[in-house]
């Protein structure tokens, strides 16, 4: 398939998922460790027609047509009328910097009423160093916080998360995988969360499958948890069943 090609595709495709309201969000608990309930909820992206592979070939498609601000809006409004009564994390991919639709006064994320959380990767300033801050310090006039996905996973510029100042820094699954008390890995994790605060965010350990990992992760510090050991992403937002330690 040529390039044209490629892109007819992408553009046909995407317009059936938008103009068919194909789109929906899921959702999992980010739950407090201390008080073992729902934090917030984490809105996952879905397309049930199965026109993309997954996600992440749904926004490639959108950024290659120049539709991924379009496409991040319709997800916001389908994440908040899913689930109106709790804070929200909602994913914003590094190309809807650039699209200008997160700072239009109407959009969806001024209009919660809970907190809402923009996740972005680190790797996102790096790409979009001078846009990416002006568009979150003109989000964060109204009360919109940030948090920064995947700390750990691959390159990991500590820089950013000091310039960026996140409320809530979320540490990546390959940190957290096979995490038990007194190794290594385990006063890896400590420091980073011991960093976190000093910076003034609080951390969530994400990717949690085994109770394991999850009283490790406490141990280590860690304010909040997600992963398929409290819960599986779901429509309704579903509640978090506290995994039991053997």
């Amino acid at each position: 398939m040529s390039g044209q090609q490629r892109l007819q595709d992408f553009s046909e495709r995407l317009e059936q998922v938008i103009s068919g309201d194909e789109l929906t969000s899921f959702f999992q608990p980010i739950v407090d460790v201390q008080t073992q309930e729902v934090y917030a909820y984490e809105a996952l992206a879905r397309n049930p027609s199965r026109r993309f592979a997954h996600p992440g070939e749904l926004f490639e498609a959108a950024g290659a047509v120049q539709r991924c601000g379009e496409l991040g809006r319709i997800l916001r409004e389908k994440a908040l009328k899913g689930c109106p009564d709790k804070c929200l994390f909602l994913n914003i991919h590094p190309d809807e910097f650039e699209d200008g639709w997160l700072t239009q006064p109407d959009d969806p994320i001024f209009n919660h009423h809970h907190q809402v959380y923009l996740e972005i990767t680190e790797s996102v300033p790096l790409r979009y160093s001078d846009v990416c801050t002006s568009v979150l310090k003109e989000i964060r006039k109204h009360g919109v916080k940030l948090a920064v996905d995947d700390l750990g996973s691959g390159y990991s510029n500590l820089k950013y998360i000091s310039d960026l100042q996140p409320e809530i820094v979320k540490i990546d699954r390959g940190l957290i995988e096979g995490l038990t008390k007194g190794t290594r890995l385990h006063r890896l994790v400590r420091s980073i969360v011991n960093l976190s605060v000093d910076m003034g965010a609080k951390v969530v350990a994400e990717g949690i499958e085994k109770a394991e990992e999850l009283h490790a992760a406490i141990d280590a510090g860690v304010h909040y948890a997600q992963g398929f050991a409290l819960a599986r992403p779901a429509s309704p937002p579903p509640e978090p069943v506290w995994p039991t330690f053997k």
